[in-house]
Order: C-alpha cells, then sequence, then structure tokens
C-alpha cells in the first residue's frame, strides 16, 4: 500500500486556498467589467454576467476628454518600455565593471552600493522631486524614466550572473586582441541573456505598474501613465464600480500577456547560473 505524504497534502491545500483567494477578487473584477450599471445594482450576488456588454469599455475608450485612456495606456507603454531599455544599458555595464575589471575602490564602492537597499525608496522622494524639477524633467516622461535606472538590486543580480563565468574566456579574448567592450558585447552580453530577461520583466511590470512617483511628477491629464489615470477614473467614477473594473483590466493587459509568453524564461533564468563550467 502506497504511503500517504501528509506533507505534500498540506502544502497543496495551502497553495490552493492562496491560489483562490487571490484569483476570485481577480475574477470578479474582470466579468463585472462585462456586466451594465444596471445589472449590478439590481441582481443578486452573481458572478457570471446575465449580459454581456462592452458599454464600459467603449465609453472609456471614447472619453477623450476626462479619461483618455488610450493616452495614458501608450504613455505607460513609453515609459516602461524606456525605463527597461535604459534599466538594461546601467545594470549590464556597471555590473561587467564591478564582476570584471580592476579599478581601485571597487569593493569599497560596491559595498556602499549594497547598504544603500537598506534604506526605504520613500525617504528619496522630495529630494528627488527636487532635482527633477530643477533639470525641468516635471511632465515628462523622463521624470519617471530616468531615476531608478540604476537600480542596485539589478547590478547585483546581473555581477552575480557574471562571477559564474569563467574569467578563461576575457583572457582568451584578451589573448586575441579584443579590448574590453569586446569582450563585454561578443562574449559576456550573449552568456547574460537569461538574467537581464529576469531584469526586463521585474522593470517592465515594476514600472508599469508605479503609482506613488508618478503621481507627484505629473498634473497633466494628457501626459499621464495609466496608473495615475486609475486614480481619476476612481474620482469621476466612483459610483460606477463596473466602469472601474474595465478600466483596471486595461491596465494590466501588457503585464498580463508578458508573463505569458515569458514564464517559461523567467522560471529557467532563476537560477543564478550560466551553464558554464571552468
Amino acid at each position: 500500500m502506497k504511503k500517504i505524504n501528509l506533507q505534500k497534502i498540506f502544502a497543496f491545500i495551502f497553495l490552493s486556498s492562496i491560489a483562490i483567494i487571490w484569483t476570485v477578487p481577480l475574477l470578479y473584477g474582470v466579468l463585472t467589467s462585462f456586466k451594465s450599471e444596471l445589472e449590478l445594482l439590481t441582481s443578486d450576488l452573481r458572478l457570471l454576467p446575465i449580459e454581456w456588454v462592452l458599454t464600459n469599455y467603449q465609453e472609456l475608450i471614447q472619453d477623450n476628454y476626462s479619461t483618455p485612456i488610450v493616452r495614458w495606456f501608450i504613455n505607460s507603454l513609453v515609459i516602461a518600455t524606456g525605463h527597461t531599455v535604459l534599466v538594461l544599458l546601467v545594470a549590464s555595464l556597471s555590473a561587467f565593471a564591478y564582476s570584471r575589471l580592476d579599478f581601485k575602490g571597487k569593493k569599497a564602492i560596491f559595498s556602499f552600493l549594497l547598504g544603500s537597499m537598506m534604506f526605504p525608496s520613500v525617504v528619496n522622494l522630495i529630494p528627488l522631486y527636487k532635482i527633477v524639477d530643477i533639470l525641468g524633467w516635471v511632465n515628462t516622461p523622463l521624470a519617471v524614466i530616468v531615476p531608478g535606472a540604476a537600480g542596485v538590486f539589478n547590478i547585483f543580480l546581473v555581477k552575480q550572473f557574471m562571477d559564474n563565468i569563467p574569467k578563461d574566456y576575457d583572457e582568451a579574448a584578451q589573448i586575441d586582441g579584443a579590448n574590453d567592450f569586446m569582450i563585454f558585447y561578443k562574449i559576456i552580453l550573449p552568456l547574460i541573456k537569461p538574467v537581464l530577461l529576469v531584469i526586463s520583466l521585474f522593470s517592465f511590470t515594476g514600472s508599469w505598474n508605479d503609482f506613488l512617483w508618478p503621481s507627484i511628477v505629473f498634473n497633466d491629464i494628457e501626459k499621464m501613465p495609466i496608473t495615475s489615470g486609475l486614480q481619476l477614473l476612481q474620482g469621476m467614477y466612483q459610483a460606477q464600480p463596473t466602469l472601474l473594473m474595465a478600466g483596471a483590466l486595461i491596465a494590466i493587459i501588457p503585464t498580463f500577456i508578458l508573463y505569458i509568453f515569458a514564464q517559461k524564461y523567467f522560471l529557467q533564468s532563476m537560477s543564478l547560473s550560466v551553464g558554464v563550467k571552468g
């Protein structure tokens, strides 16, 4: 008789419960966005709509003055993509310097960077806003693209990944006459693609979902990203939850699609190993 593994049973029950707790509100919100306002107010608590409608989405998309959600969507796409590209550039080059190059004070500087991770990011809001204001970036995409591009965690993650690559590759390339940039571009960069994919996922979703900082630096409705726009939706359509749910669903579409297509690579990349041995 096969022995029952109670530990696996309890783990299955616990994880299933967490999945249900997380999924049910999301599913209810999605289905609510396809209900009419009259049905939501008059019918009993019901998960599936009696009549599926698209009027909530049509009303949001057609209102280009007070709630330009299409414009917000495009703004968020530009901001998140630009931020991700900049993060990949800064993190990969910085990690290469800390992992492969020798310069005075390298360990001290890197230790200082790691120590800065102990401070919550919220303490930087006021000085960061002052800097952005002096540079004239308020109400511009640069105000949310540039800050955070040199995230210490991203640099640390890429550096740890690079440390697993044997330095014999660098020495062989130097013998063939390659300089540091050629070593980075021709040898290191192809090997660190898995960890760069992880960083790009984190950076894109983090930038797309960021709410606090965009709400501070944007006050022009036309230039807002979609997260700040959702705050306006809440103020305007507080009594119309079906419209709010429609706006929230539009906001999560890019990150949802991104994780569907990148899930396989994301899980494979969580192991900080490049599959090479010295």
